[in-house]
C-alpha cells in the first residue's frame, strides 16, 4: 500500500513559524501529517513566509497538483488583508481555482478561517477595525467556498485560545509549539469524524519549554522589528487613510456604512463565482465521485478553534 500523499500551502502559519526544530521551522502541518496515516505518510510543505493567494494559486498549486495529494491543506488570505492592493473579490476567484483544481484530482481539501492580525497585534480601534473587516471578508469567503467544494473547515477565528497567551509565540500573530499542536490535534479530530485520518493524534505536549520573556523581548527588538518595518513599507500609508476614514465616520455616526459596504463586496465576489458555477463543471463533479468511491465523508465540517468544547459547532 503507498503512503498517505500530504500536501500544504500556506503562508508562514503553515510554514511553521513560531514552532522552531534545529535550524527551521515544523509546524500544525507536519504534527498532523504523522496521524494521518497507520503506516507512512509522504508530507510535502510548500508554504511560504509572506504568501498570499496569488502565490499560492501561481506558484504552490501547480507543484501540489503534480504530487497528486489525498489531502491537501489549503489556509492563506491574511498577507492579503496586510496589502494596500487588497480586493476580495480577487481572493475569491483565486480561492476557488485553488479549492476546484484539488477538488477535481479527488483530492481531500482542508480549510480554516483565521482571526485578524489587528486584535492579534493589539492595534488602537481605528487602525484594527479595517483589518478585522478585510478578515472577516475573508473568512466568509472561506466559509462558502468550503461548503461549496465540501471541504473538512476549521473555525479557528475566534475562542479561547486567542486570549490564551501559552498558545501563541512571541510575535502575537503565530502559535507557539503549543499552538501549533493545538492546531494538529482539532484538524486530526475533523479528519477522524470524516473517516480521512487512520494513524494517532499528535500529543497536545510541548517537546520544547516555552520561550522566557528576555527571549520573546529579545526576539521583538530584533526579528520582530525588522517584520513589521517590511509589512509597514507596503500597508502604512493606505491603513492611515483607512484608520482616517474609520474615525470620520465614527464621528459622524456613520460606522455602519463602512459594514454595510465591505458586505456588499463579499457578496458580490460570491454572486460573481455563482453565476460561473451556473454552467455544471464536469471537472469538479468526477473528483467528488472519485473521493465518494473511496469512501471519504466530505461533507462540510465545522468547528469552533483549539481551546473550545469538544464537539461544539458554528457558522
Amino acid at each position: 500500500m503507498r503512503p498517505v500523499r500530504f500536501v500544504a500551502l500556506g503562508d508562514s502559519l503553515t510554514e511553521g513559524v513560531g514552532d522552531p526544530v534545529g535550524n527551521g521551522w515544523r509546524g500544525w502541518a507536519a504534527l498532523l501529517a504523522g496521524g494521518l496515516g497507520a503506516e507512512s505518510v509522504d508530507f510535502t510543505n510548500l508554504a511560504v513566509s509572506g504568501a498570499q493567494t496569488r502565490d499560492v494559486l501561481e506558484r504552490q498549486l501547480p507543484a501540489g497538483l503534480a504530487l497528486r495529494p489525498d489531502v491537501a491543506s489549503v489556509v492563506i488570505g491574511v498577507n492579503d488583508t496586510l496589502r494596500r492592493t487588497f480586493d476580495i473579490q480577487a481572493v475569491a476567484a483565486r480561492l476557488d481555482k485553488v479549492y476546484s483544481a484539488f477538488t477535481a484530482q479527488g483530492t481531500v481539501l482542508l480549510t480554516a478561517c483565521l482571526p485578524d492580525p489587528g486584535s492579534m497585534l493589539g492595534l488602537p480601534g481605528a487602525l484594527a477595525r479595517p483589518l478585522a473587516r478585510r478578515q472577516r471578508a475573508v473568512n466568509t469567503v472561506v466559509h462558502a467556498l468550503s461548503e461549496r467544494y465540501r471541504a473538512v473547515h476549521l473555525h479557528a477565528s475566534e475562542g479561547a485560545w486567542l486570549t490564551d497567551r501559552t498558545l501563541w509565540s512571541a510575535d502575537r500573530l503565530h502559535p507557539g509549539e503549543r499552538g501549533h499542536r493545538q492546531l494538529a490535534l482539532r484538524f486530526h479530530g475533523l479528519l477522524m469524524e470524516a473517516g480521512v485520518a487512520t494513524g494517532a493524534p499528535p500529543s497536545p505536549e510541548p517537546q520544547f519549554a516555552l520561550p522566557t520573556r528576555s527571549a520573546s523581548l529579545w526576539w521583538l527588538a530584533t526579528a520582530g522589528t525588522a517584520w513589521v518595518v517590511r509589512r509597514c513599507n507596503d500597508l502604512l500609508p493606505q491603513l492611515l487613510r483607512l484608520a482616517a476614514d474609520e474615525m470620520r465616520h465614527r464621528a459622524r455616526g456613520s460606522s455602519a456604512r463602512l459594514d454595510l459596504g465591505a458586505a456588499h463586496a463579499v457578496a458580490a465576489a460570491l454572486a460573481a463565482l455563482s453565476v460561473a458555477e451556473q454552467q455544471v463543471r464536469p471537472d469538479v463533479v468526477q473528483g467528488l465521485s472519485a473521493a465518494q468511491a473511496l469512501g471519504r465523508r466530505l461533507e462540510p465540517i465545522r468547528r469552533t478553534g483549539p481551546g473550545a468544547p469538544s464537539g461544539s459547532a458554528t457558522g
